[in-house]
């Protein structure tokens, strides 16, 4: 990521021309307003460049620390703000969560992901998650965190300790992230991301759509992670899981194919990202899947949770990767 403050990054991510390679808003919406075929073409050969056609990386994901969240977030079912199902638990023991990512090596896994329910780690929290992640490493997986917002210093720990990759999205457009969220503000998922970037950490950030944006809000989205110097290494696009109690419970859903037009506008804008098909696939038909991995996605979550949302079986997965000729990386 550039030295830019903050502000500044936000601000050009709807100015800047697409002349030598930053979106302006304006053109990332030109590609979402494209007739489908034209968009999943373009789309399918800025793939082909970049990437072996076949292929699809796997990650899987652990909640280590689940619910009891400060944030806002109208979304997730972890906040202390919405009355949901899910059950607070304290941070997971260190072989637990070995053994966790021992049976998702096995399952084809090359990622192990950890997820903290946290706003932002206290040091006491790093030093907890630090022999996690070199546990995970010495097991010859890819290690990544999401533990919310840094502190100076922390990101150079996680690295230290072996941390790859480091997952923190903005969620959505910045002209729509108070609509979300108000317990912090977009600048503070920006500066988060310096602090990555800064340590030599791969980032990991993406969003959510589905959470009743409008289609210029989903230019918004892709422009600024497209505007990222560099762009992300891995971009997860969610589509949201209403979960009951949660104040997103009752949006409107997305239609299907605006959310595979999502994929393909980020494959095009980010050519040489790792696009993760994300939350949602459990309710996705298989044909609905091979439209994503059409538009560009390679890669996915692996396993049966997403923190505390369903994600298809691995014997599903399996059997779609078989059907379509996709190797699992």
């Amino acid at each position: 990521m550039s030295n830019v403050q903050p502000l500044q990054f936000v601000k050009s991510c709807n100015s800047r021309s697409t002349t030598d390679g930053p979106w302006s808003v304006d053109a990332v919406e030109a590609l979402f307003n494209k007739p489908f075929n034209d968009l999943i073409f373009e789309a399918q050969q800025v793939h082909r460049q970049h990437f072996d056609a076949n292929s699809v990386q796997r990650s899987t994901l652990l909640s280590i620390k689940t619910g009891g969240c400060p944030e806002d977030c109208g979304y997730c079912p972890q906040s202390t703000y919405h009355d949901t199902p899910v059950e607070d638990k304290g941070l997971m023991a260190l072989d637990d969560v070995v053994a966790s990512a021992r049976a998702a090596k096995e399952n084809g896994a090359t990622r192990f992901c950890m997820g903290a329910a946290w706003r932002g780690p206290s040091d006491n929290d790093v030093a907890a998650v630090l022999p996690m992640i070199k546990a995970i490493k010495d097991m010859g997986l890819e290690t990544c965190g999401t533990f919310g917002l840094l502190k100076d210093g922390q990101a150079e720990k996680l690295r230290d300790a072996g941390l790859d990759y480091y997952n923190h999205n903005i969620d959505t457009a910045p002209e729509f992230y108070a609509d979300i969220i108000s317990t912090r503000q977009f600048n503070d998922r920006i500066d988060t991301l310096h602090k990555v970037r800064d340590a030599g950490l791969n980032v990991c950030c993406g969003g959510i759509v589905g959470m009743g944006e409008s289609r210029r809000h989903r230019a918004g989205l892709i422009a600024t992670l497209a505007n990222m110097n560099p762009p992300p290494e891995s971009v997860p696009i969610n589509t949201l899981v209403k979960v009951e109690g949660t104040a997103l419970d009752h949006t409107e859903d997305l239609d299907p194919f605006e959310f595979v037009r999502t994929l393909a506008v980020a494959r095009i804008t980010m050519p040489t990202s790792r696009v993760r098909l994300s939350a949602g696939r459990e309710t996705m038909s298989d044909e609905m899947q091979a439209l994503c991995f059409l538009a560009g996605a390679n890669s996915i979550f692996y396993g049966e949770k997403l923190l505390t949302t369903d994600n298809p079986e691995n014997a599903r997965d399996n059997a779609l990767f078989a059907r379509l000729g996709i190797r699992g990386e």
